[in-house]
């Protein structure tokens, strides 16, 4: 059921970042070190490849409470019966989304205040603002935004932003009042010796132990 979702340490997988010892394994070592939702982002393959990727993704999560977004495949998430879907600006329309899932957790990227300020508080739940810095893990993605850029993505957002998009420990404590409610990471954590480790030393930077 939907609520309000504003995540501290937010987690993005990449399958060929976690490497042969699999997204699962790289999932539940970073919740153990304080990830508090996860998404799993799979564009390539075979529809029935990533619903058997989500599906032990959620096994591995189950007992946790932490809740579990599928990349842009609504299909996949209505049938792996996970608790979101995170769009993109040319994914299928949020609305649309809403329509044929009314208890889903909706989130949008966004990364420009125009774009946020579009947003419908009634259909989405939360939105990815960015990338703060280019990343290699996205290409395609817009111009970074840097800390200032962020604020004023946020400053027009009517629901909880996350910020990603090169993130890591040299550069988070910038988004410090930002607006932001916590950070999404791909790479800092999917490419991590130590996954565990990696989200718990994230977790506590960004709370400021």
């Amino acid at each position: 059921m939907r609520g309000r979702f504003e995540p501290a340490l937010y987690l993005v997988t990449d399958t060929e970042q976690c490497g042969p010892r699999g997204v699962a394994a790289v999932v539940r070592a970073a919740v153990a070190g304080g990830v508090d939702a996860v998404q799993v982002r799979a564009k390539h393959g075979a529809d029935r490849d990533r619903l058997a990727l989500v599906l032990a993704v959620q096994e591995a999560l189950r007992g946790t409470g932490v809740p579990l977004f599928v990349n842009d495949a609504v299909d996949v998430a209505l049938v792996a019966g996970v608790d979101g879907v995170h769009l993109g600006q040319s994914d299928l329309p949020a609305a649309d989304v809403r329509r044929i899932a009314p208890d889903l957790l909706l989130g949008l990227s966004v990364s420009t205040p125009e774009q946020a300020a579009a947003v419908d508080p009634a259909v989405v739940d939360y939105l990815g603002v960015g990338p703060v810095r280019d990343t290699a893990t996205k290409p395609d993605a817009a111009a970074e935004l840097g800390a200032d850029g962020v604020r004023a993505v946020v400053a027009a957002a009517p629901v909880p932003c996350v910020a990603i998009g090169g993130i890591h420990p040299d550069n988070l404590d910038t988004l410090r009042g930002t607006g932001i409610s916590g950070i999404c990471v791909v790479s800092q954590i999917c490419t991590a010796d130590d996954p565990e480790r990696a989200a718990r030393e994230l977790r506590r930077q960004w709370e400021g132990a």
